[in-house]
């Protein structure tokens, strides 16, 4: 007889499986409760699977070459713009980026400030660093 997969391998699995960089805990509700998918992405990220980018949001990880820590699979901006789009927040360029695009500024900008059409209070990054928002003309 077949054993039952566990929803450690069923989480990991569909992550496998999924093109996206960027996982939301609601990805998972019909595997098992809340508390139970919590605990099991909890642990996916302690044993350096998949990293944590702010409340409900993982990221697909891979190990630093350089420093051995854990890294995301995709740089910060691209991580935060595919997040903000899965949580239904639209995103334009910022400022300094329209700037730069028509030479108005030679400061190349790094990505890490987005502009959102609408309010939002989440943090999104890593180790320490986060991006930033500002708030786009309509």
């Amino acid at each position: 007889m077949k054993k039952p997969r566990s929803i450690k391998n069923k989480i990991l699995l569909r992550i496998s499986l999924k093109n996206d960089g960027v996982f939301l805990r609601k990805d998972f509700e019909d595997l098992g409760g809340y508390d139970q998918v919590g605990r099991v992405l909890k642990n996916l990220a302690r044993e350096k699977k998949i990293i944590k980018i702010g409340y409900g949001l993982y990221a697909k990880a891979e190990i630093s070459p350089l420093n051995g820590t854990v890294i995301p699979q995709k740089n910060l901006p691209q991580l935060a713009s595919e997040a903000l789009k899965r949580l239904g927040i639209e995103t334009t360029a910022s400022k300094l980026e329209k700037d730069y695009n028509s030479g108005k500024s030679t400061q190349v900008p790094t990505g890490r400030l987005i502009a959102v059409k609408s309010r939002i209070v989440r943090k999104i990054g890593y180790g320490g660093t986060y991006v930033s928002y500002e708030r786009a003309a309509r």
